[in-house]
């Protein structure tokens, strides 16, 4: 195919064409919102391929992008009866995705993996069209293991995940992060929350769903916390204390959306569960934090890995849920508190930074 064809000029400008693609869940999704305003502003034209009622279609069609639907099967580790038809599924969605591909001529494809993907990847590379794809977690997931030899480069988030990807076409990236989060305002946090002294303020994110745990632990230690800090307290939908609602420097939330940058910006510290997501944002803002990362009794370690990860960069104290007592946490918040410039200092040397940018540089060079 030849790709000058897909170079179009308005005025003096050279516009090219890019195809998202990426879905099964919200965080195979929302990494690729944050490249949209950079694209934009570069001037591609912006598709997107996805399942018929993945959570992704609601996302992009959203955001007023044209949207491809193709087939596509799960792909699974373990047996299930669709395992025999869902094959059929994904070479259907080859087929379709081929098609598209040879319509559409974009210059270039980018993968956030899941299921999805995989059948965009292959169209991709069986066209000749370069295929950048990012994977999160520091294992990848089986989609990008199975597309990650189809693709020219693949970001990965973490240091570790470098060796799990075959080849030389690694490159750590970081996760690319909304530009909305940066732009935060800590004055208008600190405003919101109602704060009027100076003590620093100290936010605790349980995860979208809260932690009783967590909450618990922080709320039999309050007394002590408040000495020293101003509290944000995100604690999960239905886990609001209504006898704390009126406690001075103590403010709770059941979830934050559109207020969560200014509510970012204005902690000094954060105690925070470990997802990928929430870490690097952590680390975009610069901010010393505490991870107490999901047990294995509730999950299936990942976030122990990310814990375990960013402590050893050095941009996170990580404390076991398994651990935690209030003695330990308020010990563990006294030493981040001593240490917290050491900390901010390895995270300004951060090779995980600025990922939006480091993932427009490859598409530029490769498209």
């Amino acid at each position: 195919m030849n790709r000058a064809l897909c170079i179009v000029l308005r005025g003096n400008r050279v516009l090219k064409k890019i195809i998202l693609t990426g879905g099964g869940s919200a965080g195979h999704v929302t990494p690729n919102l944050s490249l949209l305003p950079k694209l934009k502003e570069l001037g591609y034209e912006i598709q997107y391929i996805g399942t018929e009622s993945g959570i992704e279609r609601e996302i992009i069609e959203s955001e007023k992008i044209k949207y491809h639907v193709i087939s596509s099967g799960k792909l699974r580790r373990y047996f299930d009866v669709k395992n025999f038809t869902d094959p059929f599924r994904v070479i259907k969605g080859i087929f379709q995705a081929i098609f598209i591909m040879r319509k559409e001529k974009p210059n270039i494809v980018f993968s956030k993996g899941g299921f999805v993907s995989v059948p965009v990847v292959f169209a991709a590379y069986i066209n000749g069209i370069p295929v950048i794809a990012h994977e999160s977690d520091i294992t990848p997931g089986l989609a990008n293991k199975l597309s990650s030899p189809y693709c020219t480069k693949v970001c990965v988030t973490f240091p570790e995940s470098l060796k799990s990807i075959k080849g030389d076409n690694a490159v750590l990236t970081g996760t690319p992060i909304r530009q909305e989060l940066l732009d935060g305002s800590r004055i208008i946090g600190r405003r919101m929350c109602g704060f009027e002294n100076d003590k620093p303020v100290l936010l605790i994110i349980g995860g979208s769903l809260g932690s009783k745990f967590i909450n618990n632990t922080v709320r039999n230690c309050l007394n002590e916390l408040l000495k020293i800090y101003n509290i944000i307290h995100i604690c999960g939908k239905g886990n609001l204390e209504k006898k704390l609602t009126k406690r001075t420097g103590y403010v709770q939330f059941e979830y934050v959306s559109e207020e969560m940058p200014h509510i970012m910006n204005a902690a000094d510290i954060v105690i925070s569960r470990a997802g990928a997501n929430v870490i690097f944002e952590l680390l975009a803002l610069k901010k010393p934090n505490l991870l107490i990362p999901l047990s294995r009794k509730s999950s299936r370690g990942d976030q122990i890995l990310n814990a375990a990860s960013f402590e050893k960069s050095g941009y996170s104290m990580v404390l076991q849920e398994e651990d935690m007592t209030t003695e330990l946490l308020l010990d563990k918040l006294k030493k981040l508190d001593m240490s917290k410039h050491t900390y901010i200092n390895k995270m300004k040397a951060s090779a995980a930074q600025d990922a939006t940018n480091k993932i427009i540089n490859l598409i530029e060079k490769y498209s």
